[in-house]
């Protein structure tokens, strides 16, 4: 441990935070770009002013760590025909409801008539379809691997219930792929990356080697508090100066190195790798998940034998969301933000989720 942070956490969080921005401010002398990947931390860090409080040296940009932003158009388009079908009851997170898809969404179908509700956990789909088994229940499985193992224990209580009725529309991804997708892009130019805190409960600290080892970025695994990301810019700052990037984790009070091998073990026995499309980046290689044969029948898509359509991107549209989450523009960018695309009349799921960069910017800079 370096000398600077032997005793630092005898200081209280005021001082821990001024201390830390003393500390950047030491290590910084060109100008560096820092992406969290994490929309709990594009909330954290605009909820507390972290952005005007570095060295203006520091540029801060959102990555893709937004489930619902990063969900393809096409994948919106197929919930939307979901919904439409009859004997249907689609279960959701609240954040899935307003996301435009080609020509509705499923806040509009619900206005139409569709059965659509909204709930707070896998399980309560799953008791959805014990309290209707006239009814087929689709949940919409969208997420990282914060929630995946959830939906996992989901699916397998299912099958031991031996219920017929419960089924997931599969858009689940998983990140490392992702990123590594991501440093691939010769149009991202980032220094260094701070990486999910929620995730990496999860995954641990080893998948992201190849971020340093293959691109030369360094990584820092952070927690949600001021000081908590405040220490994790440091550290990638201080890797930044003398060229050593490496793997950092710096929220061991929530992060294994190895991750939460029961959750892991429960997501292997589900699913298995599989391609995924992700917008902004587009199909990526084992970025997914795919039911394993013997919980096929759980699958939307399989049973009601529906084929994945193509998005048609509306002439309109001038949204981009796709640029935002790999970084190549903030939302002020954007002709749309806060003009066109509000909270209330969203153009993109950026401006929809809780952790989306546009909502984070409208609610903080506008």
């Amino acid at each position: 441990m370096s000398s600077e942070l032997k005793n630092i956490n005898k200081i209280d969080k005021t001082q821990l935070s001024k201390k830390f921005l003393t500390l950047i401010s030491k290590e910084i002398n060109n100008p560096v770009s820092i992406m969290e990947v994490c929309g709990t931390h594009t909330m954290s860090i605009f909820r507390y002013g972290i952005r005007s409080l570095l060295p203006q040296k520091i540029t801060l940009l959102s990555g893709p760590g937004c489930p619902v932003c990063v969900t393809d158009s096409k994948d919106i388009d197929n919930m939307i025909s979901f919904a439409k079908l009859p004997d249907v009851i689609i279960a959701t997170f609240g954040d899935l409801m307003r996301v435009p898809g080609s020509n509705s969404s499923l806040i509009k179908e619900k206005a139409k008539g569709a059965k659509i509700q909204v709930v707070y956990s896998p399980f309560q789909a799953l008791e959805l379809s014990i309290e209707n088994p006239d009814k087929k229940i689709i949940f919409l499985a969208v997420g990282f691997e914060t929630t995946i193992p959830t939906i996992s224990a989901t699916i397998v209580e299912a099958k031991k219930q031996n219920i017929k009725n419960f089924f997931i529309y599969n858009a689940l991804k998983t990140m490392p792929k992702a990123l590594e997708a991501l440093f691939n892009m010769k149009s991202v130019n980032i220094d260094g990356l701070l990486c999910p805190g929620h995730v990496s409960v999860i995954i641990g600290k080893k998948p992201y080697k190849i971020i340093p080892e293959k691109f030369g970025i360094p990584c820092v695994i952070a927690g949600f508090e001021p000081e908590d990301i405040l220490k994790g810019i440091y550290l990638l700052a201080k890797q930044i100066k003398t060229n050593n990037p490496c793997v950092i984790n710096a929220y061991e009070r929530a992060v294994c190195d190895e991750g939460n091998l029961k959750a892991l073990g429960i997501i292997k026995e589900v699913f298995k790798e599989d391609d995924a499309f992700w917008r902004g980046l587009g199909k990526i290689p084992q970025s997914g998940l795919k039911l394993r044969d013997e919980y096929k029948d759980f699958d939307a898509c399989t049973y009601f034998d529906i084929q994945p359509k193509s998005f048609k991107k509306p002439s309109s549209s001038r949204c981009i969301c796709g640029k935002i989450i790999t970084a190549q523009a903030t939302p002020l960018e954007c002709t749309l933000f806060s003009k066109v695309c509000t909270p209330s009349t969203p153009i993109g799921p950026c401006m929809v989720s809780s952790e989306g960069t546009c909502s984070a910017y409208f609610k903080y800079v506008k």
